[in-house]
């Protein structure tokens, strides 16, 4: 394939990622991420507690909450309502849970807790990969706000971003947009941390199959995007990065 949809000119190419932290709001981690069209506010809060089943045990809690604003897509999402939520929304945060949770002491952390929300306010694909990416930034920022952290702790271990690849009309992309997505053969998200460790990788066929080689192209051009992912974060934190 020698030209993308929204005109990259190679499958190893990420959509233009920007990271702005100059985002008003009341959190201590505020950030707000855009691939491509893609665009999502992540803000990251402290709480001094954790839930009851871990009071007591000296360890804090990260955890997200993930939300599709009803402007993001056309037609119009509908509002969860009643503190419901639709299942989708469910699995999605509770993987970017997972994947932030992956690159800290919990014990380092306290008796604290970690909320990371993120708000898609655009979605053109990839949304859940660039709230992880996005999610650690705020999450950052959250962490540095407590005054009285051991910083010598060294809470955070390590970083972590996600992107999406999958097979379209035989080649091996990186970091679909929607139209590439929903014609994609094989779709997969991978999280990985800046020291190049696998968190979580999520694939399947969509009425297809992959083979051993497919494979090792989606990973490898994950692996090179997760990389890029890794420099802009390290490059947008500058001073403040943990590591």
């Amino acid at each position: 394939m020698s030209s993308r949809t929204d005109g990259r000119e190679n499958s190893r190419t990420l959509r233009p990622f920007k990271i702005n932290r100059d985002v008003p709001g009341a959190a201590p981690g505020r950030v707000l991420v855009q691939a491509g069209r893609t665009s999502i506010l992540c803000t990251a809060s402290v709480e001094a507690s954790v839930p009851p089943w871990l009071e007591g045990k000296g360890k804090g809690w990260v955890t997200a909450e993930y939300n599709m604003l009803p402007g993001s897509t056309s037609p119009r999402k509908r509002r969860d309502r009643s503190g419901k939520i639709d299942g989708r929304s469910s699995e999605i945060q509770r993987l970017i849970g997972r994947s932030l949770r992956a690159v800290v002491d919990l014990a380092a952390l306290g008796e604290r807790m970690i909320t990371v929300d993120c708000d898609v306010l655009e979605a053109d694909g990839g949304t859940r990969t660039a709230s992880i990416t996005g999610g650690f930034i705020a999450m950052v920022e959250a962490i540095r706000s407590i005054e009285d952290l051991d910083r010598s702790a060294k809470p955070i271990a390590d970083s972590i971003a996600a992107v999406s690849v999958g097979i379209v009309d035989g080649a091996a992309l990186l970091d679909l947009d929607y139209s590439e997505d929903v014609r994609a053969d094989v779709d997969m998200n991978v999280v990985m941390t800046g020291s190049g460790q696998f968190v979580e990788v999520q694939g399947s066929g969509e009425e297809a199959t992959f083979s051993h080689d497919q494979l090792l192209a989606l990973i490898e051009v994950a692996q090179l995007g997760i990389g890029q992912l890794t420099e802009l974060q390290h490059a947008t934190l500058g001073d403040a990065w943990p590591l």
